[in-house]
């Protein structure tokens, strides 16, 4: 009897240690210490908490946002991403997009419907009519039309919704698809690649970037134009058409899911991750709407959460959005009771190795395989961390509020999460 409560207290002890750590380096740390910071740790499949600093209280998530996208994938999707809806009615095929982003995506596999568009004799229309979207999320900041990371959202991207300018030799710019050549124009007052805002008219400077240098920058995107950029690239027209299909329609497969879900975690793809919530709405035959996917997702996927997450996009650009740490340590105990964890950690950045975390956390072999999530004055680390004793946790640091440089917030997480490696 006297063993046996050795051994309990032996490990309330070690749960009290670990929080007790974990609140000693966070109030000691002069990085920490103006900022707003919150931390949940788990073991997995147990749903006690292991250590805890401010777990309960809301954070803005950044691009730790896109764990919930991938788990309404998850939960939505097969091997394979739906790439198109069609009707073949007599010598027409009309088609319309499920959010699928892989068309020509010079980033993703090939897709299978580019094939199927291209081998088809048919007349064939495209019709919106069921895309409920604005080309922004709520809360994105509209100034930003100009940068990479913020393509705009569609029924059926193609091409990624970007333009990408390379560096040539010559010192100009070459454009893919070479359908913008025609669409530059040089300017002297510029310093980089600049569109206009409400034309897709792109102002460069005298002199390109270095060769093999890339530049992304995002189209503003309508029906016409999606339908101008497929046309071109087929070599057939498809045509506009804005009616309702209320009937069963078929499907074409376009890429293996992994395959979107890797690149969105690896690079943080904000486009990838919007259109996958728009997949997620196609999975469960609604509107393509971000809004009423969200909300599903959370009806029918997320209700055993600790706390409602406020969650108003897929990728995380919204400063609407706010979770709390011990909410996502939840979804990550959900996320690795779905996905194999060979699996997982091949899709999820590795630290020191892949993806967005490839500078963090060196060691001969990863311990963390997490996803970041930054914006201005927020860096936000969510995953999992395998401890020197192979067990596996579930974690969530979150800060907010910082004005000291996000490198500095940056060493500190890995500091007191390597303590936590080394320790428990």
């Amino acid at each position: 009897m006297r063993t046996l409560l050795f051994f309990i207290s032996i490990i309330a002890l070690s749960g009290c240690s670990a929080s007790h750590y974990l609140k000693r380096e966070i109030d000691r740390s002069a990085v920490l210490s103006q900022q707003h910071t919150g931390v949940s740790i788990a073991k997995i499949n147990e749903k006690k908490v292991l250590a805890s600093y401010q777990g309960d209280k809301y954070f803005i998530p950044a691009s730790n946002t896109k764990l919930f996208s991938f788990y309404a994938g998850l939960s939505a999707l097969g091997d394979s991403i739906p790439g198109l809806e069609y009707l073949e009615w007599g010598e027409l095929l009309i088609i319309r997009g499920t959010g699928d982003p892989s068309l020509l995506h010079s980033d993703l596999p090939h897709s299978k419907v580019f094939d199927f568009l291209k081998n088809r004799k048919d007349q064939i229309f495209f019709t919106p009519y069921h895309f409920e979207n604005k080309r922004f999320g709520p809360g994105w900041a509209w100034s930003d039309y100009n940068d990479y990371y913020q393509a705009e959202v569609t029924a059926m991207p193609i091409y990624g919704n970007i333009a990408r300018f390379k560096g040539s030799p010559a010192g100009q710019y070459q454009a893919n698809p070479r359908f913008w050549q025609k669409s530059m124009v040089q300017d002297t007052t510029v310093s980089g690649i600049e569109r206009e805002e409400l034309q897709n008219v792109f102002h460069y400077p005298k002199l390109a970037d270095s060769q093999g240098i890339t530049k992304d920058i995002p189209v503003h995107m309508t029906d016409l134009l999606t339908l101008q950029l497929l046309s071109d690239t087929l070599k057939k027209e498809i045509k506009l058409i804005n009616i309702p299909l209320e009937i069963d329609l078929q499907t074409v497969n376009s890429i293996p899911s992994d395959s979107l879900y890797t690149r969105m975690m690896q690079v943080s793809d904000n486009m990838l991750a919007e259109q996958l919530v728009l997949l997620y709405a196609t999975a469960n035959k609604l509107p393509l709407s971000s809004e009423k996917a969200i909300a599903h997702a959370i009806e029918h996927h997320l209700a055993d959460l600790p706390d409602k997450p406020i969650w108003k996009d897929g990728s995380g650009l919204s400063r609407y959005n706010l979770f709390t740490p011990r909410t996502i340590v939840a979804l990550l105990q959900k996320i690795y009771a779905k996905v194999p964890q060979e699996r997982l950690f091949k899709i999820l950045p590795a630290g020191g190795k892949s993806g967005t975390l490839k500078n963090l956390f060196k060691s001969e072999q990863p311990f963390i395989f997490a996803k970041t999530g930054s914006l201005s004055n927020v860096y936000n680390l969510s995953g999992y961390l395998i401890t020197k004793r192979g067990k596996v946790l579930a974690f969530s640091f979150m800060n907010n509020n910082f004005t000291k440089p996000t490198a500095d917030v940056r060493k500190e997480v890995e500091r007191i999460l390597t303590g936590v490696r080394n320790k428990y």
